[in-house]
Formats: C-alpha cells, sequence, structure tokens
C-alpha cells in the first residue's frame, strides 16, 4: 500500500462590506456559536465545493449570548433567552462540517459598523445601549 499525500489550497476573500473601521478589530474575543439558531441563506450558507462540503457563518451577523447555554445566537431584540441584548458582530467567516451543532468564531464586540450592511439587517434604534454588551457605533454606508 503507498500513500500519497494530497495538498490543496485555495484563496478566500473575506466580505467585511459591514465593517465601518478597523477600530476594535485587533481586540476580538473567542466565541462558540450554537449553529441550531441560524437560518439558512441568512447567517450561515452551504459551500459550492464538491471536494470538501462545508459551510460557513458569514461574517458581520449581529449576535446575543443565550442565557441557558452561555453559547451565541442571532441577536434578535423580540428574543427573551438573551440573545436580545446585542454582545456584537461575527467578525470573521467561520467554517464548520456539516451536521456540526456548534462553531467557534472571533466577536467584534466594540467599533464601528455599517448598519446597512450588516448581514441579515439590524436596527440600531432597537439596540439598547449598556456598560456591560457590545460597545458599536452604527453609522449608514458615506455617512
Amino acid at each position: 500500500m503507498s500513500i500519497q499525500p494530497i495538498t490543496r489550497s485555495g484563496t478566500f476573500s473575506a466580505n467585511r462590506d459591514w465593517l465601518a473601521s478597523l477600530h476594535g478589530t485587533d481586540q476580538t474575543e473567542t466565541i462558540t456559536l450554537d449553529l441550531s439558531k441560524m437560518t439558512e441563506g441568512v447567517h450561515v450558507f452551504a459551500s459550492t465545493d464538491t471536494t470538501q462540503p462545508y459551510w460557513q457563518v458569514a461574517s458581520g451577523i449581529p449576535v446575543g449570548r443565550i442565557t441557558a447555554s452561555r453559547l451565541f445566537g442571532p441577536y434578535d431584540p423580540e428574543a427573551t433567552d438573551g440573545r436580545q441584548e446585542l454582545a456584537g458582530h461575527v467578525f470573521a467567516e467561520a467554517y464548520f462540517a456539516p451536521g456540526a451543532k456548534k462553531c467557534p468564531a472571533a466577536l467584534l464586540w466594540h467599533g464601528v459598523v455599517y448598519a446597512d450592511k450588516v448581514p441579515g439587517g439590524i436596527d440600531p434604534a432597537k439596540v439598547a445601549p449598556s456598560a456591560t454588551t457590545a460597545q458599536i457605533r452604527y453609522r449608514v454606508k458615506g455617512g
């Protein structure tokens, strides 16, 4: 039997149109996402790579911390499970295997974000300012 190692490389471009400033990008925190709370086509996307299937969490989605599990899910001002408090935005695309339940990610918890470019959308008027949660300032692209 002969073992032939295979090497493959790819280039990915991060889509961070939602990021309005580099402020805070050097101090992200590691979080764990609850993938069961994510919506396909809004928060997570399937790979088109037929040789190596994977999924990815979109960069920029707003997240809140689920009180019971301490995991993070999509921010929802109408939620009652902890996600109604904005914790920040997923800083970089996070990749995971099909069927995974959780995924590590980087959290941008303070900085400047273009509200009109946030994947899935966000209404800054519904984000309650807090000294203990995200410190995000929202702008309109070009504004």
